[in-house]
C-alpha cells in the first residue's frame, strides 16, 4: 500500500520529483525519463507508469533550462517508437499466451478494449492510442498478435510516437510555467490524467451499454420463444 501511495505522490508532484531527480542524477535524468517512457509504451505489464503527465512536466522544466527541449524531443520520441516496436515483437512472438500467465498487471479486458479500437479505427489505432493511457500500451501488442505487417506498423508507430511526445512536451514547454499552472501544478497534472482517460471511459461505457442491450434483447427473444 505504501508503494502505491509513493507512486501516486510521485505522479502528483512530478515537477518536484523531476527536480529532485535532476539535482541527484544530472545528465543521467535524460536516461531515466527515456527508460520510463520506453517501459510505459513497451511492456504490457507497465501501463500504470506516467506518460502524458511525465512529458508535460519534462517540457515545463525544459522551459526554465533544466532540460534541452530538442534533446528531450529526440530521445523521448525514440523511446516511444522503440517501446512500441518491442511491444509489437512481444505480441508477435508470444501472442495471447501471455494472458495465461496470470501476471497481476496484465488484464484480458485491456486486450479486448484495445481490440474494439482496432475494429473502429483500423491501423490508425496505433496513432490514436498514443493519446489514450492503457490502450497506448496494448495497441502495439495487439498489432503483433494480429500479425500486422511490420513496415505498416512502423509507419504508424513513428508518426504516433513523434506526435505524442511533441504534443505533451510542447504543452509543458509553452504552458507549464504560466503562473496559474505553476501554482496549481498538481491539479494540472491530475487534469491531464483525467482528460487522457476520458476516451477510455467513454469506450467502456459505450461497450457496457451495448452489452446490456444485447443481453436484454436475448432475454426478450428467449421469453418470446418460450
Amino acid at each position: 500500500m505504501s508503494l502505491i501511495a509513493s507512486f501516486i505522490a510521485f505522479v502528483m508532484n512530478l515537477d518536484t520529483s523531476l527536480s529532485l531527480i535532476i539535482d541527484k542524477f544530472g545528465a543521467w535524468s535524460y536516461l531515466i525519463i527515456f527508460f520510463v517512457i520506453f517501459l510505459e509504451t513497451g511492456m504490457v505489464f507497465t501501463p500504470f507508469l506516467p506518460g502524458d503527465s511525465l512529458l508535460f512536466a519534462a517540457g515545463a522544466l525544459a522551459s526554465i533550462g533544466a532540460f534541452n527541449i530538442v534533446l528531450l524531443l529526440i530521445l523521448l520520441a525514440a523511446a516511444a517508437v522503440l517501446g512500441d516496436s518491442v511491444n509489437y515483437a512481444i505480441g508477435h512472438f508470444l501472442g495471447e499466451k501471455i494472458f495465461s500467465w496470470k501476471i497481476k498487471f496484465i488484464k484480458k479486458h485491456h486486450l479486448e478494449r484495445t481490440h474494439q479500437f482496432y475494429e473502429k479505427h483500423g491501423g490508425k489505432t496505433i496513432i490514436i492510442a498514443r493519446f489514450i493511457p492503457i490502450v497506448r500500451t496494448f495497441a502495439p501488442f495487439l498489432a503483433g498478435v494480429g500479425k500486422m505487417k511490420y513496415l505498416k506498423f512502423l509507419s504508424y508507430n513513428v508518426i504516433g510516437g513523434v506526435l505524442w511526445v511533441a504534443a505533451f512536451l510542447g504543452a509543458g514547454y509553452f504552458f507549464g510555467n504560466i503562473t496559474f499552472v505553476k501554482n496549481n501544478f498538481s491539479l494540472v497534472i491530475l487534469a491531464i490524467i483525467i482528460i487522457s482517460l476520458v476516451p477510455t471511459a467513454i469506450e467502456i461505457i459505450s461497450h457496457s451499454r451495448k452489452s446490456k442491450k444485447e443481453k436484454e434483447k436475448k432475454e426478450k427473444e428467449k421469453l418470446q420463444n418460450s
